[in-house]
Formats: structure tokens, C-alpha cells, sequence
């Protein structure tokens, strides 16, 4: 068993043989296609998943496509979780959606997508409770709330879900399928009874049964098993106590007692598996003939469904299986700890650690589970799958994972990578009391007591411990303790631990950078990737890589980090890997930078294609503010700070220190909009007599910027003299330029305006000037004509607007404007602008205002009779 996906899981199940038709169900579900939401909801054995199996069944070709996913309790990472959502997408429709699944971060391209689908889509989402995570909820939460038309989320659950539920029903955009809808009705139940079940039963007896099974599908269809053959019916069915609260116990002695030895003892002995296969099972059972016998098991109705078209996988039906372990652990107490050891020795035997843990933790083998999972750390880690390690957590006693030094190491990696930082102290100090009760050096070999499976993870268990300690600090927000700790773990790392080696160098990378010593930071972070490439950690790369290309751009060095992020796509091709998105964001900053919005714009335009797959926790917040850089550029305030909006909503450091905080960086477009109060509030708390540090460097820059926008000069000089030397030292020269911009303005004098250009020159920058506008350009003009000034101020020059309208329209309103004219659908224009629908809507409301119209043949009928559209058109504004 692999980590790939599983197709068993998007598999749309079909209607049961001989099921019953249930056309009052089937009309109810009917529904589901005018509303946001279908909740299908009751407790187990009530036909959800056949109910919603037989109404798909009759989707008629060209109506809805139909994508399902059968939930399990791994399906909280939130990472595996979206991957199967995408992979059904993509079943459903052919790869129209879901073609970059999502991840959960950032749901705005499968919104997006979902709205561009040619045709209505139904997703159904089977065993809904099984997901607890909050990550998962706050997800369909977001895309309940924002589904466009043509998607319809059904959701088969036991327990309600977390959602806006009372809204929504208000609303009328929820359809409810309760129980009391799932039950048989008395003329079900007789068709099923006579149907299915070939039950020639009396009237009377059918209505007692369907009387005291209250129309309770899997009663009725165990009380059916219980009669088959029996040679006085009418007397069974007058000793079923239907309402009796061990009826399903009963019903399920009557099963199995009427099944052959051989096969109520497979049965018992497979139900303590999730899913079966023949194999599998031969070894939980120490038989052969496992597949034979499933194959048997389904034909014979016994509440077994097959997971894949190849029968080779199954499961029985919930209520059953629970039904099966309730009678194992009865009558046969001592086996399940045995039957769950096979399971667990199969399965790690066969490739899947997690449920090989499972199986040990479920047999009550904590030793066995523990020594199972550190051997499985190092590979889910390599898979990101830190979520499930640290799910182990607190499955293990404590004092178990104590005796075990390196997978108590192993399981605080875990939690910090998911920042649960609450107890990662008291752990480490447990790893250490554990090998070193006496305070003194690490032994060579683990002592008395200490039981250590990865012998490899002992011998570099010093450093690891040093290096998470060097996380505790980080998350502390005290970098010298970082520094420190990293170092330690430096000198302590066996030379061939590549792995903790770049650990330590990037947690002491990311202190220096904090505190602004940039070069220490460069320094680290070069030795981090070197590491990792040793051993072929790509990815990781690719992550160090980020932060080696927005230091080199705090070091004003744009050709360097134009440089670090080729490299880096260079080292990841052939195909694309996790970070490579990333990448292309990188190289679009740069580019935005140096005044080349067209060429960003085909960088970003291959991070969308690339989607949330190739992309790290930064990037979907990192997309938007360089999209909004790029729509300021071309003079689109408006939609920037939609953009900014988003980019904030999704903001994700992963470690990163936040040295430039999405809500300045709003403030800074306020402020060239001339809108001084939004820019005020957001300025509360600063002053020009602030302590300065490199975390807050950029927001004192844009304060200053609002003390300048207020005519406060004296204040705003005396604090960028201020940064300024602090920039200086700090080797910061990137902020240099910036400063010694605004000093020009703020003292109308071009001298350090010179300076500023000179630094500037050799690295292209330019948008950093011809943002400022007029003000700036009348001093350029007072400094000697060479190649970069004369480039600045034709980047700065306005060319006057030919167009007819009191209220010109912007350039990436033109852009809409031209868009709008053809044949493509909302969802296709956001995606050729690099836009989300929510920004698109408000730049086509605009233009609609600017043109004096309310729709878009008015807005296309208008623009050609001002010749805003095609030959002869104005062009750009």
C-alpha cells in the first residue's frame, strides 16, 4: 500500500443489487441541485451511502458531474484531505477542475475553477463526521460560503457538522435528509423484505417488523439474514424484541449462527481490519483463500462493499463491522490483540507505517507501536505528513514515549512543525533526562532502560534536541537563544547529518535575519542549502531558496535573487516539485521591480498553473502582494488593495520573520491614494522617537511616509536619518535606496536623490522611484542625464489620456474592458488577469460606473462608440 492516492476512495459507488427504488428519497435529494447544500444525516445503519448511491444512479447523461470521496479518519490531514477532493474533481469532470488540487491554504483557485466548469457539479462527501480537524472545517465552511452556482456539496454525516446551518436554512440554499426520511416506510419495507431478502412473509408480520425496526434499514436487513430459512417465520418475528436495546447484537447472533464455522470465524477475525484485501486477510486470519472468500462474502449481501471495480478491495458495512467487533471482543477477548499484531506486521511489512501503528495502538501493543513509529518518523516526515505524527502524540503513554529518546525527539519535530509549541519544553527536557539523568555528556550508547529502535537517530540525538531548542527559542521571539542553540547544534551534528546540520543553519539564518544581521543570515541559509542538496532534499531547497532570494533583495542585490530563484528551477527540473511556484513569485517581485509588469505577469501566470500543489505555506500570500504590485503598477489601486485584502486573509510566515507586514503595505497605498485616516489608524502606536529594530524597519519607512503626506517634515526627516544609519550598518541597502528617496522629498533636494541612483543603477531598480510620481521627477531632472535617470523618468512620465471620459479608466480596467469584449466567461478573465473573481467583479463595477452602464453588451456597445476597444483605441491610459 502506497502514499498515493487511493481510487477506491473517489470511486462513485453503484445502487445495490435488487435495492429497492425509494422514490420519495430520490425526489428530496432532487434538491441538492438548488442548493448550496445537502446535508444527509443520521446515525449508522441507516442507508446514507445507499440512498445516495441509488440517486446518482439515475443522473440522466448530461446532467450533473458527480464527484464522491469516501472519508476516513486520515483524511484530517488537510493536505490529504484536499488531494482526494481534487481527485475527485478531476474524475468527475475530465480534469476541468481540480486539476491543481487544492491544499486548503488558499481556495480561491478551486472556487475559481468551480465557476468555470461548463456544467453543474455535485460533491459528495461520504462519512463527513470522520473529519474533526478545524483546518479541514474552516475549508468547506469557506467553500460552502463562497460556491458558485454550479456546485452542489452534499455531505453524508452521523453527527452534524460545524456549518452556518440555521443560515443557510434560512436562506433556502440547505436541503436536510434526515432519519426520519431514511426510514423504511411500512410498503418499503414489505418490497424489501419480499425483494431482496426473498422473505414470503405474512402482511401482519411485515408490519411488525417494519413496526419494531421503526424502518431502520440495517435492522430490517439483519432481521431479514436471521429468517432466511428459518422454518417458522411468523414465530421469529414474534420473538424479535425490536425494541430491545441489544436488538442489533441479537440480530447479528442470528447471522453468524447461521453462517459455516469456517466463515463466522473469518468475519470475526477481519473485522478488526478498515479495509480488506485478500492477502491482508490471509495473514490476519493465518488461512488461505482470503480473496476467494470476499468474493463469496459479497455475493452472499453479508454487508460487505467493495472499494475498487477489481474487487480487490473492501470493506463491511460500518454498522456490521461494528456489530462484528462487539462479537469478537466477547466471545473471543484474547484474539484481538493477536488478529491486530498480524494486521500490524502485514502492513508495515507492505509499505504503510501509519496503519501498521494503527493496528499496534488498537491491539494494545504500546511498545510495539512505539518502536513501529520511530521507524516511520523519518519517512512521514520526508512526506510532510507531520499532522498524523502528531496525532501519535497522544496515543502513547507518556512514559513509553519517555523510555524512547529518539522518538520522543522524533514526535516534538512533529509538533513543531504544526506549531504546537505548549509542551516541546517539557519533552526535550525528558529526551535529556532520559540519556543524561546526571546532567553529563551525551553517551555513546543509549544507557540501561533506554530503548532505541533507529540507531542512526540516537547517534545524532544531541544535535536534534540542540536544534529544537533552537525552534523553542525562535517561537519565543528571542534570537539570541536561537543562535546559540543552533550553533550548538552545529557542533554537535556527525559530520554525515546533513538533515540537522540545515535545520540548525536555517532556525540560525532566520535569528540573524531577525534581528537584521542580513549577511549572517545569507551565510547560514547558503550552508542550509548545501546540506540539503547533499542529500537530495530538493523541495527543501527550493524553501531555503525563498529566503535566500529575499535577503539578497534587503541587500538591495536584485540580480542575486533573480539568480537564487533560476537556480533553484534549474535544480528542480525536470518537473515541477514543491516550491517551484514559489519560485516563479520570486523572479515576478523582481521583475515588477525593475519595471517589467508583462514578464511578471508570465511568471505568475505559471504559479497559477502550477496551482497550491507546487506551492509552500508562504505562496498564497506572497502571490497576492506581488499581484498587487503589479496591478499598482499599472495604476490599479483599487484592485492592489483588493489584492492586499486576500493576501492578508491568507497570511502564513512558516517560520519566516513578518519584516514586512501585509496591513503596511496596504498603508503604503492608502497613502498614494491621499487616503490619510486609514493610513493614521493603521499608524497607532508608532512614533519618531520609537526604539528602532530591523522587525519594524518597514513600518517606520511607511510611517514616515504618512508623516510626509501630513507635512510633518522635521519628523519625518529626523526619523529616516535614523533608519537610514541603522539600514547602513546593517548592510541593508535596499531599504538605503528607499530612504535616501524619501530624504530627497522631504528636503527638496536632489543630492540624496544622486546617491540613491547610483545604488540603484547596477541592480535595475525602478519602480521604487516612479511610484513616487511628479514630485520625485522634478528632482530627477536636476541630476546629470545618464542611461538610469533618463529610464526613471520615462517610467514616470504620463502619457495624457485620449479618452472621453471625466473619470479615465486605469489601465487594468482598459485591460477588463478588452476582455469583456470577448467570448470569455467571468472565471476565465480573472484567471488571464491573474485575478480573483471577487476582484475581478469590482473592477468590471467600476468600469461599468465609468461608462455609465449596468451590464456587459451595454459596457462593450459603449466602449466602441468612444473607441476605447480595438483599432484605433486609446491604448493604455
Amino acid at each position: 500500500m502506497s502514499r498515493e492516492l487511493l481510487a477506491s476512495k473517489v470511486r462513485v459507488p453503484g445502487p445495490r443489487r435488487a435495492a429497492v427504488p425509494r422514490s420519495r428519497l430520490a425526489d428530496r435529494l432532487d434538491g441538492a441541485a438548488g442548493s448550496r447544500l445537502t446535508l444527509v444525516s443520521a446515525p449508522a445503519g441507516f442507508g446514507k451511502t445507499t440512498a445516495l448511491a441509488q440517486w446518482l444512479a439515475q443522473v440522466p447523461p448530461g446532467g450533473p458531474a458527480v464527484a464522491w470521496v469516501s472519508l476516513d479518519e486520515r483524511d484530517n490531514d488537510p493536505a490529504t484531505f484536499w488531494a482526494y477532493v481534487g481527485a475527485a474533481l478531476r474524475a468527475a469532470t475530465g480534469g476541468a477542475v481540480g486539476a491543481d488540487p487544492p491544499t486548503g491554504t488558499s481556495l480561491t483557485g478551486l472556487v475559481n475553477d468551480l465557476d468555470a466548469a461548463p456544467g453543474e457539479i455535485l460533491l459528495v462527501l461520504d462519512d463527513y463526521h470522520l473529519v474533526e480537524s478545524p483546518a479541514v472545517q474552516d475549508g468547506i465552511a469557506f467553500l460552502v460560503e463562497h460556491a458558485p452556482p454550479g456546485l452542489h456539496l452534499v455531505l453524508a454525516t452521523r453527527t452534524d457538522p460545524p456549518l452556518p446551518l440555521a443560515r443557510l436554512r434560512a436562506r433556502g440554499e440547505l436541503v436536510e435528509v434526515r432519519a426520519a426520511d431514511l426510514r423504511f416506510t411500512p410498503a418499503e419495507a414489505a418490497d424489501f423484505l419480499a425483494g431482496p431478502m426473498g422473505l414470503a412473509l405474512a402482511a401482519g408480520d411485515v408490519a411488525t417488523l417494519s413496526e419494531r425496526t421503526e424502518g431502520w434499514a440495517a435492522a430490517l436487513q439483519l432481521v431479514g439474514l436471521s429468517l432466511q430459512g428459518s422454518a417458522d417465520a411468523g414465530a421469529a418475528v414474534a420473538r424479535f424484541a425490536g425494541a430491545d436495546r441489544f436488538v442489533v447484537d441479537y440480530l447479528a447472533d442470528e447471522v453468524l449462527a447461521r453462517l459455516p464455522a469456517d466463515v463466522r470465524a473469518f468475519v470475526l477475525d477481519t473485522s478488526v481490519l478498515e479495509r480488506l484485501t485478500g492477502p491482508l486477510c490471509d495473514a490476519v486470519t493465518a488461512t488461505a483463500g482470503g480473496a476467494a472468500r470476499l468474493v463469496a462474502l459479497e455475493r452472499a449481501n453479508l454487508f460487505l462493499v467493495p472499494l475498487d471495480d477489481a474487487r480487490q478491495w473492501y470493506r463491511y458495512h460500518h454498522l456490521f463491522a461494528d456489530v462484528l467487533r462487539a462479537q469478537l471482543r466477547e466471545r473471543q477477548p484474547e484474539r484481538v490483540p493477536e488478529l491486530h499484531r498480524r494486521a500490524s506486521a502485514w502492513l508495515h511489512d507492505h509499505g504503510d507505517p501509519a496503519d501498521a501503528v494503527r493496528h499496534a495502538l488498537a491491539g494494545g501493543d504500546h511498545d510495539r507501536a512505539a518502536d513501529l513509529m520511530e521507524l516511520a518518523v523519518p519517512q512521514l516526515s520526508r512526506e510532510r505528513r507531520e499532522a498524523e505524527l502528531a496525532r501519535w502524540v497522544r496515543e502513547v503513554p507518556d512514559e513509553v514515549v519517555r523510555a524512547r529518546p529518539v522518538l520522543a525527539a522524533g514526535l516534538v519535530g512533529a509538533l513543531a512543525q504544526v506549531s504546537d509549541f505548549a509542551t516541546i519544553d517539557t519533552r526535550l527536557s525528558d529526551v535529556e533526562r532520559a540519556v543524561c539523568p546526571d546532567g553529563g555528556p551525551w553517551p555513546e550508547r543509549p544507557p540501561p532502560g533506554v530503548i532505541v529502535v533507529d540507531e542512526a537517530g540516537y547517534r545524532s540525538l544531541p544535535a536534534v534536541v540542540a536544534m529544537y531548542r533552537a525552534a523553542l527559542a525562535l517561537n519565543r521571539g528571542d534570537p539570541a537563544a536561537t543562535v546559540a542553540q543552533a550553533r550548538t547544534a552545529l557542533r554537535l551534528a556527525p559530520p554525515g547529518d546533513h538533515l540537522v546540520r540545515a535545520g540548525a543553519g536555517a532556525l540560525g539564518g532566520l535569528a540573524s535575519w531577525t534581528t537584521g544581521d542580513i549577511a549572517g543570515a545569507h551565510a547560514a541559509y547558503t550552508e542550509s542549502v548545501a546540506g540539503l542538496a547533499a542529500v537530495g532534499f530538493v523541495a527543501d531547497v527550493l524553501g531555503c531558496s525563498i529566503t535566500l532570494g529575499d535577503i539578497r533583495r534587503v541587500q538591495g542585490r536584485l540580480g542575486d535573487a533573480l539568480d537564487t530563484y533560476e537556480r533553484a528551477l534549474e535544480l528542480a527540473a525536470p518537473g515541477p516539485l514543491r516550491g517551484t511556484a514559489d519560485m516563479h513569485v520570486g523572479i515576478a517581485g523582481v521583475l515588477v521591480e525593475r519595471d517589467d509588469p508583462a514578464g511578471a505577469a508570465e511568471h505568475l501566470e505559471v504559479c497559477r498553473r502550477l496551482g497550491d500543489r507546487y506551492g509552500l505555506p508562504q505562496n498564497p500570500y506572497r502571490l497576492r502582494v506581488v499581484l498587487a504590485r503589479v496591478a499598482a503598477a499599472e495604476g490599479d489601486l483599487d484592485g492592489a488593495l483588493a489584492l492586499l485584502e486576500e493576501a492578508d486573509r491568507v497570511y502564513n510566515g512558516d517560520y519566516s520573520p513578518n519584516v514586512q507586514p501585509v496591513p503596511a503595505v496596504r498603508a503604503r497605498l492608502r497613502l498614494r491614494r491621499g487616503e490619510l485616516g486609514h493610513a493614521a489608524a493603521w499608524a497607532r502606536g508608532l512614533s519618531t522617537t520609537d526604539e528602532l529594530s530591523y522587525l519594524h524597519e518597514y513600518e517606520h519607512v511607511t510611517y514616515a511616509r504618512l508623516l510626509l503626506a501630513r507635512g510633518d517634515l522635521d519628523g519625518a526627516v529626523g526619523l529616516l536619518d535614523r533608519l537610514r544609519v541603522a539600514a547602513e550598518e546593517g548592510g541593508r541597502t535596499g531599504t538605503v535606496i528607499e530612504i535616501l528617496v524619501l530624504l530627497a522629498l522631504a528636503r527638496r533636494d536632489a543630492g540624496p536623490l544622486g546617491r540613491a541612483v547610483a545604488l540603484a543603477e547596477p541592480e535595475g531598480y525602478v519602480r521604487l522611484f516612479a511610484e513616487e510620481g511628479p514630485p520625485l521627477a522634478a528632482l530627477l531632472r536636476k541630476l546629470p542625464k545618464g542611461d538610469h535617470v533618463r529610464r526613471l523618468l520615462a517610467a514616470m512620465t504620463t502619457r495624457p489620456s485620449r479618452q472621453p471620459l471625466a473619470d479615465p479608466l486605469t489601465d487594468r480596467e482598459l485591460d477588463v474592458l478588452r476582455l469583456l469584449a470577448t467570448e470569455l466567461d467571468g472565471p476565465d478573465i480573472a484567471r488571464r488577469l491573474g485575478v480573483s473573481l471577487n476582484t475581478l467583479r469590482t473592477h468590471t463595477q467600476r468600469v461599468y460606473t465609468k461608462l455609465g452602464v449596468t451590464g456587459r453588451r451595454a459596457a462593450v456597445r459603449r466602449a466602441q462608440e468612444l473607441h476605447l476597444t480595438g483599432p484605433g483605441g486609446p491604448g493604455r491610459a
